[in-house]
């Protein structure tokens, strides 16, 4: 079976552009090693005293990497299943 999803412009263009790598490279940070320094930062031992720059950072970046493949996803199971109708 073969299937072709059509995507937006906007979709096309991010997933042509360096954004797309750089959130690519943060998929495996985001996964691994963004709550191990959120866990180490909650006991004190990742950076002590800059745990207020720490935390956001790694919460940011699991959020950025969620949103962005969250996003691309619903595009297209979105498209897949208009054409499966």
């Amino acid at each position: 079976m073969k299937v072709t999803v059509e995507i937006g412009p906007k979709w096309v263009k991010m997933a042509r552009s360096p954004i797309y790598f750089v959130v690519s490279g943060l998929m495996g940070v985001s996964v691994t090693f963004a709550p191990l320094f959120l866990y180490w930062s909650g006991k004190g031992k990742f950076y002590p005293g800059y745990e207020w720059i720490v935390v956001p950072l790694c919460f940011a970046t699991i959020d950025l990497v969620v949103t962005f493949y969250f996003g691309l996803g619903n595009v297209v199971a979105r498209e897949l299943r208009r054409n499966s109708s």
